[in-house]
């Protein structure tokens, strides 16, 4: 059975639902789980006054926090995080400058990677996280598995190089259908392959 951890950091919960659709779709194609959400960093004083991301801490803060024994563990891992100015957030930038000791191992090569990010808008940056922290993978050895153009839904969300969901200016967007069918895909294709390489 092919283990899969999703580890990813949310603000204002878009990557906590995001990572929950992974993780369905990964139990659906018959992978052992383990979602991760990495700590928050900044005190909740400082973000009292937005009640999504007060709600996304408090229903996170104390279930299982992601750590480098849950890639080592993993035979494939699908990372998520909130757009940036064009890069991953802090919280989770700084849950991968903690790894450097399990790279100095090669415990994170050789296992397929994927992921998936959020942002305001539609060229707020999704397209550059992605291709950013996949740098970070090369450096691990990590095997790239972005879904590409490999189904045609993935015409409907448009993005090649992982999934990323548009949160609107206000916030509110929920998941839409193309969105999580693209999940769904990714991850499905995660999984075949992570299976494909441990034989």
């Amino acid at each position: 059975m092919t283990k899969l951890a999703v580890i990813y950091y949310s603000s204002t919960g878009h990557g906590t639902v995001m990572a929950n659709k992974v993780a369905e779709a990964a139990t659906a194609a018959g992978a052992e789980v383990r979602v991760r959400h990495i700590a928050e960093t900044r005190d909740p004083s400082t973000f009292a006054e937005n009640p999504a991301w007060s709600a996304n801490y408090e229903a996170t803060k104390d279930l299982p926090a992601a750590s480098g024994d849950d890639i080592v563990w993993a035979d494939a891992v699908i990372f998520g995080s909130p757009t940036r100015f064009g890069s991953t957030a802090a919280p989770f930038q700084t849950f991968m400058d903690s790894l450097g000791g399990f790279w100095a191992k090669g415990q994170l090569a050789n296992k397929a990677y994927a992921a998936f990010t959020s942002s305001q808008t539609a060229h707020g940056g999704q397209e550059t996280t992605l291709i950013g922290l996949y740098t970070s993978l090369m450096h691990f050895g990590g095997v790239l598995v972005p879904p590409g153009y490999t189904d045609g839904l993935k015409f409907a969300d448009g993005n090649p190089y992982g999934v990323s969901h548009i949160t609107g200016p206000n916030n509110q967007n929920e998941l839409d259908d193309a969105t999580s069918a693209a999940l769904e895909h990714m991850t499905q294709r995660v999984v075949t392959i992570a299976d494909a390489l441990s034989k």
